[in-house]
């Protein structure tokens, strides 16, 4: 195999007008190196090019989506396990007092307040994992935080993070953490809308390892095929190693001869943000925190649509527009 580094050949002018005419006489360019045509009277050129063919392929932007009508929906999951500490006392991750939200109330305002401005109808369905719920004190990993049986929409961010406080006074902080249970939630609904008209974004805020890394990584392997993206943003101060295999930016993920369609997967650590290099300043850190977050979404969404061949519908409604109040009910 050859180790040699890559020579310069030469380059050419034209136009894109020019390209779109395909193989014709005039789309056959000769290759000028400058620095030979300088050095060598005799020097006429390098090579040349001659098209085959051409052709012009629109890139559509994640605003052409959500133009023309795509509904993206965003679901919550919280991890409700032990290791968090007790909600009761200063040094738990989910302490709060009317005055001060907690750690993970904090990345919900700041991420939530983002999504939900592209979210039609304002209601998020909101999950947890890790504990023990009421009445029977059984350990769910798929619990909806407005302790319905079969609703888990809440009422825009304010109301997700009501339930949430809701629910930090009634389930029991146990665990382990499993991820798999929520990731399937959202991706059984995202396989039922794979045209283009919805795209589903699940966060899962959580404290700790994950223990069921298998799983979650076969359930986003098969989530991948479909229209949806995951954010996990890790709070506190755990190792969080394995989250960043889960963020596949290098490679794509893989277990045994599975491998996912494309990177699905973002991971922020919410200490970065919070309290780290940005200080006291809880307004600038969650605006960097929810732009790290939400960064890769627009290319996951547009990069989906390219894969499967969907270009935007023609707007009809202003974005966010238009009643959509059945969006990815649950049956």
């Amino acid at each position: 195999m050859s180790t040699s580094s890559h020579d310069f050949i030469g380059t050419f002018l034209t136009t894109t007008r020019q390209l779109t005419k395909g193989r014709d006489p005039s789309n056959e360019y000769e290759l000028i190196n400058p620095k030979k045509k300088a050095k060598k009277h005799k020097y006429t050129n390098s090579g040349t090019i001659r098209l085959l063919s051409s052709k012009v392929e629109t890139q559509h932007t994640f605003l052409d989506y959500i133009q023309g009508g795509m509904d993206l929906s965003f679901t919550v999951a919280i991890d409700f396990t032990a290791s968090n500490g007790n909600p009761a006392t200063s040094t738990s991750l989910h302490y709060y007092t009317p005055q001060q939200p907690s750690l993970y109330g904090h990345c919900l305002m700041a991420v939530g307040g983002i999504i939900q401005d592209y979210d039609s109808d304002k209601m998020f369905p909101a999950l947890g994992f890790g504990a023990k719920i009421p009445p029977k004190g059984v350990v769910s990993h798929e619990f909806f935080l407005n302790g319905s049986s079969d609703n888990p929409y809440c009422q825009g961010i304010p109301g997700v993070l009501n339930a949430y406080y809701t629910s930090l006074q009634h389930v029991q902080l146990y665990g382990p953490t499993n991820f798999a249970p929520v990731i399937n939630h959202v991706a059984k609904f995202a396989q039922a809308y794979t045209d283009g008209s919805h795209y589903f974004v699940l966060l899962i805020l959580t404290d700790g390892i994950i223990t069921d890394m298998p799983m979650t990584k076969q359930a986003i392997i098969d989530a991948s095929r479909f229209p949806m993206s995951i954010i996990i943003v890790g709070i506190g101060n755990e190792d969080f190693s394995a989250m960043r295999e889960l963020d596949s930016d290098d490679r794509i993920l893989t277990v045994g001869r599975h491998s996912a369609e494309r990177d699905i997967v973002q991971f922020v650590p919410f200490r970065e943000f919070i309290g780290g290099r940005y200080g006291n300043d809880l307004t600038a850190s969650q605006a960097y925190l929810a732009k790290e977050v939400l960064a890769e979404i627009p290319g996951q969404i547009t990069g989906y649509m390219k894969k499967h061949g969907i270009s935007p519908r023609q707007p009809t409604t202003p974005p966010g527009g238009g009643d959509q109040s059945d969006r990815g009910r649950v049956p």
